[in-house]
């Protein structure tokens, strides 16, 4: 059985006075307190996206997006509806 595999689009705010997860039209908005200098942003957005939906932080991969605010990333062992409620759930 092949583990299920995600493509989440974000949109990130670096620089934020605290971590949070919010909508983004149909999508998703990451916070993070973290500048956008020398990957330290990327590297918040996905110990957040890790810790918000329960998942070991080697399962959460950067695939697009690395310079920009919107980002594609790779979530593998968690489909994309339970992705949805966790950070449904997380943005309450």
């Amino acid at each position: 059985m092949e583990a299920s595999r995600t493509r989440l689009r974000v949109r990130v705010a670096p620089g934020a006075r605290a971590a949070a997860v919010g909508r983004h039209g149909s999508g998703w908005k990451l916070r993070v307190a973290a500048p956008p200098v020398d990957g330290k942003a990327n590297e918040a957005v996905l110990r957040l996206l890790a810790e918000t939906l329960a998942v070991p932080p080697a399962r959460v991969a950067l695939v697009s997006g690395h310079g920009g605010r919107d980002k594609v990333v790779e979530l593998s062992g968690i489909d994309a509806a339970e992705t949805d409620r966790r950070l449904a759930r997380a943005s309450a």
